[in-house]
């Protein structure tokens, strides 16, 4: 696993509530950016320990006190990339801790000149 020199990853009011909550009911969690399939693009959040990070993992920073990760593949395509987590209304990925609460996390990004 590497981790890069910057924090690459923020997150809205709105998603640092979010997570407070989701750790309030499961404890300790992180974060995995989905690369698509059945949940699309989107930031899922696990019970830490329910997700196995690979060696090829990037943990690109952290949130609300969460590690976040990205695939390496991933993370070769986006490591120009900041990301801010955010909030919105809908269902959660189907394996994310966000599932059944009515609001789910997504990522928007901004290109980053240095880092």
């Amino acid at each position: 696993m590497t981790i890069p020199k910057a924090n690459q990853v923020q997150a809205t009011k709105a998603a640092l509530q979010l997570i407070k909550e989701i750790i309030a009911d499961h404890g300790p969690v992180i974060f995995h950016q989905s690369g698509g399939c059945c949940d699309g693009s989107a930031p899922m959040c696990y019970a830490d320990g329910d997700l196995i990070i690979s060696d090829n993992d990037v943990q690109m920073g952290e949130i609300g006190g969460a590690p976040f990760y990205i695939s390496g593949q991933q993370y070769e395509a986006w490591k120009h990339t900041r990301l801010t987590i955010d909030v919105i209304n809908g269902r959660g990925g189907m394996f994310s801790l966000d599932n059944g609460r009515g609001k789910r996390f997504i990522t928007r990004s901004d290109l980053c000149e240095t880092l």
